[in-house]
């Protein structure tokens, strides 16, 4: 395997840990689709693990941007399914610190008591997957409303939803770009098929 796996390389690791699966999906929201992604799958395993986040932290350090400012930056999750990924590239850039983001259940994102973000700080957003954008646009914006700088946003996967947020102006790093099709019921080829469906969660 090369220093930086292709995308084939990503995806064969992703499906051989079960991350990654074929068939016929129906989603929370009613959505059917024929690709399945649950990156934790991959990362329960250490030796996948550390060569997807170090993998994603030599993407970085191809950046100028990133690369001169090392190791004096942050890196923050938008949510606590993201800090395996975060710690991974913390540690393979020798970041300053980690830090992570959290929905309390009413609607309001922030950190916990006592996190702060200090003006002037350089930030890299990490995740494991980039669905819809929603939590890394909500962190960004975060982020910069306290004066510090968003440098890059870095994800395993890119699988964007119909409608995905967009983070301008931020360079997006990703191992691996995923494009499943999505149906509404009435309209699923697999469903016509007489595919049997299994119910996932997002």
């Amino acid at each position: 395997m090369q220093l930086i796996p292709d995308q084939a390389e990503v995806t064969t690791v992703l499906e051989r840990t079960g991350a990654l699966r074929r068939g016929h999906f129906r989603h929370p929201s009613g959505t059917h689709s024929d690709l399945y992604l649950q990156v934790p799958l991959a990362l329960r395993h250490f030796s996948d693990s550390k060569m997807l986040t170090v993998a994603l932290s030599r993407k970085l350090r191809q950046n100028d941007a990133v690369r001169r400012v090392l190791p004096g930056v942050s890196i923050a999750a938008p949510a606590v399914g993201g800090l395996p990924v975060a710690f991974g590239v913390a540690e393979a850039l020798r970041a300053s610190q980690t830090w992570w983001a959290e929905n309390d259940g009413n609607g309001r994102f922030g950190l916990r008591p006592f996190f702060e973000i200090h003006p002037g700080e350089r930030v890299i957003l990490v995740d494991d997957i980039l669905r819809t954008g929603n939590k890394l646009s909500q962190l960004r914006a975060m982020v910069e409303a306290a004066g510090a700088t968003v440098l890059a946003l870095a994800v395993l996967v890119h699988q964007p939803f119909e409608n995905c947020a967009q983070v301008p102006g931020v360079p997006l790093f990703q191992l691996l770009k995923l494009e499943p099709h999505y149906w509404q019921p009435a309209q699923c080829p697999l469903c016509a098929q007489g595919m049997p469906v299994t119910d996932v969660v997002v």
